[in-house]
């Protein structure tokens, strides 16, 4: 049993949305969740972990540290890993650190691996050439100066 100043384990579940409950609106938790029922709407936040079982119906948006998915799910989700297990259907976009899909997998979603790219307001680095790069005309020759 926890106290009130006893945290949970990151990795426990301590959430659960059973096969016969649906849920909408604003889920946050600081232990992992799993979703065995329906999602209508809304949003899931945790800094833990998310699993959607075979049975899982999910249309929302999901923030999550890791995130395995085995029924459906459409909406954002964002996470540092991830998990598409065989089986699952995933529509929207996924924002993701790293990614693993099974066969069978149905997926129709943006894919965005954030891993090592470099952010968007930095400029890729300019090549300088110390030789001038010759004209070449069609036909084959270098015009004259």
């Amino acid at each position: 049993m926890f106290g009130r100043t006893e945290r949970p384990e990151p990795d426990a579940i301590e959430v659960i949305i059973g096969p016969r409950a649906t849920f909408s609106g604003i889920l946050r938790c600081d232990a992992s969740i799993r979703i065995d029922g329906g999602v209508e709407s809304g949003r899931i936040e945790t800094s833990a972990n998310v699993i959607l079982t075979e049975s899982a119906r999910a249309e929302c948006d999901i923030t999550a540290k890791n995130v395995s998915i085995r029924g459906l799910f459409r909406g954002v989700l964002r996470a540092q890993r991830v998990e598409l297990l065989s089986g699952s259907q995933v529509y929207g976009a996924l924002h993701v650190g790293s990614f693993y899909m099974d066969d069978g997998v149905q997926m129709h979603a943006e894919l965005d691996i954030q891993g090592a790219r470099r952010q968007r307001t930095e400029a890729p680095a300019r090549l300088e050439s110390k030789t001038p790069i010759p004209v070449v005309e069609p036909g084959g020759e270098t015009p004259s100066k």
